[in-house]
């Protein structure tokens, strides 16, 4: 119902191809007057790397868009037609895309559940350099996620991964964490997890963002009470944790 609600209220463009395959399309949700320049949230959606889809991630668009704030759900190839390299890099394509391609884009906020979290923190270790153009990252709200994909290997999550430790290395933002460039230093990382997350995710958000910081980043670390993994996407987006994230940039652009 949020994501239907979501596209009667503002001008949206669904399915917009950033790349070639199937599952390389953005749904942006723009703020009413997208004339001058505007902040955009780009939200990652979860599943375990192998459900879910952009669809159900219009829910965080009406109160941003009300804002003046753009919204842009992601997609991805998710296993078993995906793999972990390629989901990686189609979602740092989607980000180069977006700010090649619409103007403007002034600060992008990075949000991202459970597997998209992980996603997102992978887009936040990032070499721009081969692709011609850096997003200007601002903040980033890391929710519930997973930073070290070894554990994965012997779980049934890696049944349609099929992941090899290599690929698991490589794709584990905890061991590709990059010092903070002057550009990342003004970049607010939010590493959100849930009092009923299980230990392992618990444990994964904590040394995930002391690692972060111990690299010169800005992180503020959130436990939040009364929630499970599933429902604290939606607690944090009601509660406009998100929106208070982005607001900072807001009253200059109003």
């Amino acid at each position: 119902a949020g994501t239907q609600r979501a596209r009667a209220g503002a001008q949206t463009s669904l399915h917009v191809p950033y790349g070639d395959g199937d599952g390389e399309k953005l749904d942006i949700y723009f703020p009413a007057d997208p004339s001058g320049t505007f902040p955009v949230l780009v939200y990652i959606h979860g599943g375990y790397w192998q459900c879910l889809s952009k669809d159900e991630s219009g829910f965080a668009a009406p109160p941003l868009v009300s804002q003046g704030v753009a919204v842009v759900a992601v997609g991805y190839d998710t296993a078993p037609k995906g793999h972990m390299d390629a989901m990686v890099l189609q979602v740092r394509r989607s980000l180069a895309f977006l700010v090649e391609r619409y103007s403007g884009i002034r600060g992008v906020y990075l949000c991202g559940h459970s597997a998209g979290a992980h996603l997102a923190a992978m887009v936040l270790s990032t070499d721009w350099t081969e692709y011609g153009v850096v997003p200007d990252i601002k903040g980033a709200v890391l929710v519930s996620g997973v930073y070290d994909l070894e554990p994965i290997l012997h779980t049934y999550v890696n049944d349609a991964l099929n992941m090899s430790r290599e690929v698991a290395q490589r794709n584990s933002p905890m061991l590709c964490i990059s010092p903070a460039v002057p550009a990342a230093a003004a970049c607010e990382v939010l590493v959100a997890v849930a009092q009923h997350d299980s230990p392992e995710f618990r444990r994964q958000s904590q040394e995930y963002g002391q690692a972060l910081r111990a690299a010169g980043w800005s992180v503020s670390l959130l436990d939040l009470a009364g929630v499970d993994h599933f429902d604290i996407i939606e607690k944090l987006s009601e509660d406009s944790y998100v929106l208070t994230q982005v607001g900072e940039e807001l009253p200059s652009s109003l």
